[in-house]
């Protein structure tokens, strides 16, 4: 039987030499990379089964190789490495096209556990674009459309519209999107929240996103 094949992208040389010799030591066949360039071309060369990408990568970070990787039709699992206190969180990981993601420091056995799920889960179907009384949101491609017509949206915008068509229908407090578009740890002015609604629906219709009063917001279909 061939071994699972992982491909590693990780700069801290040390920890990558430890992670590759753990991951050899409990099955697997690894090839490193410790910048975010090679590990895009070695990912495009070669046929893995896993990747794993560490977020602060020289080059390109791991965020932009796995979009990169994403918007190629490149569907192979990835695993995002991620610092607790990194630009990035969770959110933006699944955002982008990653599959799973790990906050370091993190216990190996973790990880192997995590990487073993992966690969029996095997490669994705793409993302399905969401869509809700005519606007539609891509993923991936980083695409959302109003009524056929592209409209451009922040970073932050992005993911704001995309929790409110993940819970498209269902009342979502202010306290559910900072923690899951910010940060579980978020502990800024809450009113920021009231300010991305705001530009939301100045681009997308103010119709869309329902104020619950004393409850959240909803997004719904006007029609």
């Amino acid at each position: 039987m061939a071994r699972v094949r992982i491909l590693l992208v990780e700069d801290e040389v040390a920890l990558a030499a430890t992670l590759a010799r753990g991951l050899a030591g409990v099955g697997f066949a690894v090839e490193v990379a410790h910048d975010g360039r090679s590990g895009l071309h070695r990912a495009r060369e070669s046929s893995f089964d896993v990747v794993v990408l560490d977020v602060m990568l020289p080059g390109l970070n791991g965020y932009e190789v796995c979009r990169t990787l994403r918007a190629e039709q490149d569907w192979t699992p990835v695993l995002m490495l991620t610092a607790k206190d990194g630009e990035y969180d969770e959110t933006d990981a699944f955002d982008l096209g990653a599959d799973d993601y790990l906050r370091k420091p993190f216990v190996f056995d973790v990880l192997v556990r995590r990487l073993r799920a992966l690969v029996r889960r095997g490669a994705p179907a793409r993302p399905t674009v969401l869509t809700v009384g005519g606007v539609s949101l891509d993923p991936v491609g980083h695409h959302v459309h109003r009524d056929g017509e592209e409209v451009a949206l922040t970073a932050r915008e992005f993911q704001v519209l995309h929790y409110f068509l993940r819970h498209r229908g269902a009342v979502v407090t202010k306290t559910d999107i900072l923690e899951n578009v910010w940060d579980a740890h978020y502990d800024g002015d809450h009113n920021v929240v009231e300010v991305y609604v705001g530009y939301l629906r100045r681009k997308l219709g103010r119709e869309r996103i329902e104020t619950i009063r004393g409850a959240g917001y909803r997004f719904a279909d006007p029609s």
